[in-house]
């Protein structure tokens, strides 16, 4: 693979890419900036054209939902947008336990489906607008909001703009009247699409069994290459089919049946048994679920843990990603927390479960993030084993093309928005079940029940063409990483780098790595000031965001972004505001070394 020139374009608030109607990240290219968003300062979110998705309401579904109020609600109330009504009712759920004074009325499901009269009647399948809006007190939208982000379940923005598009033709209309329609639909029977439901979805194969949820393509005109290669090829009416074979694609690379990069009628040609990374006996791509985003894949894990075998407490090791620990906390009987991710912690664990004490499931990243400690699976496999609890492990950080973790977990998630994608514009998540596990069957039982596949279609085609060179980008990434981990440890005025290399709990992640594997593309570096991380991140050209797993460098003072009410508490666990974490891409590795050399002299002189 090429590598590529740096091109930053720092203007705060415009989309990275930028150009990119559902890019994933955004500008705060400065260190103040990262700290006027945290704090809400107007010269910032003023200049906010998007922001990570899960953070930051994307515009266009912030109009849609605010069309969906202008037309079925009240002008006191907001909306928020989900997939589905399965979805809608557990946000519903979520907000009576949050505001139980609210009375029911106050807080309703709209569920949107297909105008029946619309159908196409050509007998070919198409994917179809479907919406299932929560209405609320527009007071209460700090509830909604709450659920949308751990949860990671809402609408992406591509349905939101198709779907909107179809409520202002009279496409998309309240399921309850589209019965009424049905029923009064004419013309004779072979002009009527067969398979038509209220919900515009047809019977369509799903090869590993799961549910099909509404999938769709939106009719925007978009500007950049992928885009344009959707809409040429597709045009409007993106046919079932072409996002189920997208779909089955990505579950087999994500499955590890691809080791070189390929395009999808290699993927589909791939026999459904061929030799696989994932070397686990009995595994097949039909363990592996997709989700609307990364996060999803950890909430929707934790809830089918929850149903398959009870409401249990869940242990989180090592120092996480926010939101896993607030969905541990929040949706179920809480959380046993072990922020250091040390030995001494699974000490504790080890007497808390002598002594009687059960769990649901361990919960641990590897690495982590942001400080990039490798757990040790050996043991926590072990404890889990004789004490009966699952093991989650997200490798979203490690990837499957270098570490080897599903021997030691039930089940492996991850987000397929980071290195998976690497164009940072489109969202998706994964969920990988471990046919060894004692608790294979149960899962498989419960998915079948529960699981429903909400990644939108056109979500599907863009990401599977984003990943078809997934193999060949992680060797330059991992070397661009270590090349630009030697530069910063080297420096007199960084006070630690963090990267599993050069890591105490190497051995760790070495036991996990795969014979070609590297040490990933993602590194921190802490400074003996803030004011001095400051001076270098404001200097450091290159593109600065939140998200990370692109294929440019992005950079980003993450502790500010992603604890910035609890600074002294992230602190407590190792992880000062004073850290820098950095996503390193595809550049020319000669010019990403002098970048941060030129952002490092900038720092003033102690």
């Amino acid at each position: 693979m090429a590598a590529a020139t740096i091109t930053t374009h720092n203007t705060l608030g415009q989309p990275i890419p930028p150009d990119t109607p559902h890019a994933i990240s955004v500008s705060l290219p400065t260190w103040s900036a990262n700290v006027g968003y945290e704090e809400g300062h107007d010269w910032v979110l003023s200049r906010m054209q998007t922001g990570y998705p899960r953070f930051f309401v994307h515009k266009s579904i912030d109009r849609f939902g605010i069309a969906i109020v202008e037309r079925f609600g009240h002008q006191d109330e907001r909306a928020i947008l989900f997939p589905t009504h399965a979805v809608a009712a557990r946000c519903l759920d979520f907000f009576h336990r949050q505001a139980p004074s609210l009375a029911p009325h106050q807080v309703r499901i709209l569920d949107l489906v297909q105008n029946p009269r619309n159908i196409p009647v050509d007998g070919v399948k198409r994917v179809s607008p479907r919406v299932s809006a929560v209405l609320f007190p527009k007071e209460n939208f700090s509830i909604a909001k709450t659920f949308w982000q751990h949860s990671g379940d809402g609408v992406s923005s591509r349905r939101a703009e198709f779907c909107h598009k179809a409520l202002d033709e009279g496409n998309l209309v309240e399921k309850g009247k589209a019965k009424d329609l049905l029923r009064t639909c004419k013309g004779p029977k072979r002009y009527q699409q067969r398979g038509a439901s209220i919900d515009g979805i047809n019977a369509v194969h799903i090869p590993n069994g799961h549910k099909e949820a509404t999938t769709t393509t939106n009719g925007a005109s978009e500007v950049q290459e992928h885009a344009q290669f959707v809409e040429e090829r597709f045009g409007r009416n993106l046919e079932i089919s072409f996002a189920d074979n997208a779909k089955l694609a990505i579950r087999r690379r994500i499955a590890g049946s691809l080791t070189a990069d390929g395009d999808l009628n290699e993927a589909l040609e791939q026999p459904k048994d061929n030799e696989r990374m994932r070397d686990v006996p009995g595994f097949s791509e039909d363990d592996v679920y997709i989700y609307p985003t990364g996060m999803s894949s950890i909430f929707n894990t934790h809830r089918t843990m929850m149903i398959a075998r009870g409401p249990m407490k869940s242990i989180s090791y090592g120092f996480p990603y926010i939101d896993t620990l607030k969905i541990l906390e929040k949706f179920g009987p809480g959380c046993q927390f072990y922020g250091h991710g040390s030995a001494e912690e699974l000490d504790d664990l080890e007497g808390r479960l002598a002594s009687g004490e059960r769990y649901l499931a361990l919960f641990c990243e590897f690495p982590g993030n942001p400080l990039l400690i490798t757990p040790d699976l050996r043991r926590i496999r072990n404890l889990a084993d004789k004490y009966d609890f699952a093991v989650v492990v997200d490798e979203t950080i490690g990837t499957l093309l270098n570490v080897h973790v599903l021997p030691y977990a039930d089940v492996v998630v991850s987000s397929l928005s980071k290195i998976f994608s690497g164009e940072s514009n489109v969202m998706g998540g994964s969920a990988v079940l471990n046919p060894k596990s004692r608790y294979y069957r149960l899962l498989k039982q419960t998915l079948a029940v529960e699981y429903e596949d909400n990644h939108w279609a056109e979500d599907s085609v863009f990401l599977e063409r984003n990943s078809r060179d997934f193999v060949s980008r992680i060797d330059r990434i991992n070397a661009n990483a270590e090349a630009v981990c030697e530069v910063l440890m080297a420096h007199p005025r960084v006070k630690h780098v963090y990267y599993p290399k050069h890591s105490p709990t190497r051995h760790f992640y070495d036991h996990c790595r795969t014979p070609k594997g590297g040490y990933g593309g993602l590194l921190s570096a802490t400074f003996y000031s803030v004011a001095e991380a400051a001076a270098f991140y404001d200097n450091l050209d290159t593109e600065k965001g939140p998200s990370l797993g692109t294929n440019f460098t992005l950079s980003s003072p993450y502790v500010l972004l992603a604890h910035y009410t609890e600074l002294p508490w992230a602190a407590s666990y190792g992880v000062p505001a004073e850290l820098v974490r950095f996503s390193v891409g595809l550049e020319n590795t000669g010019e990403l070394v002098a970048t941060f050399r030129r952002a490092l002299a900038a720092i003033p002189a102690s």
